[in-house]
């Protein structure tokens, strides 16, 4: 019982650390003072074709594995 306890409290304190650590860290990312102009560019990106579709290109279409059904005109 003596290892799971002093995994317990080694979970406890460092374990507390770590993830105040990772979440700082993260928040700090997210906030760089280089990011502003990433985050309005994709805040802004659904508004982009916002007057008129966007132009289909023959490569936005993965083509499709399925065989395509023989059609008879009447």
């Amino acid at each position: 019982m003596e290892n799971y306890s002093f995994l317990r409290e080694l979970a406890d304190s460092w374990g507390l650390l770590a993830m105040t650590a990772i979440f700082l860290l993260i928040c700090f990312w997210a906030f760089r003072p280089g990011s502003r102009k990433l985050h309005e560019d994709a805040a802004k990106s659904i508004f982009r074709n916002e007057t008129r579709p966007a132009e289909a290109t023959p490569s936005a279409r993965p083509p499709s594995n399925r065989p395509q059904p023989n059609r008879k005109e009447a």
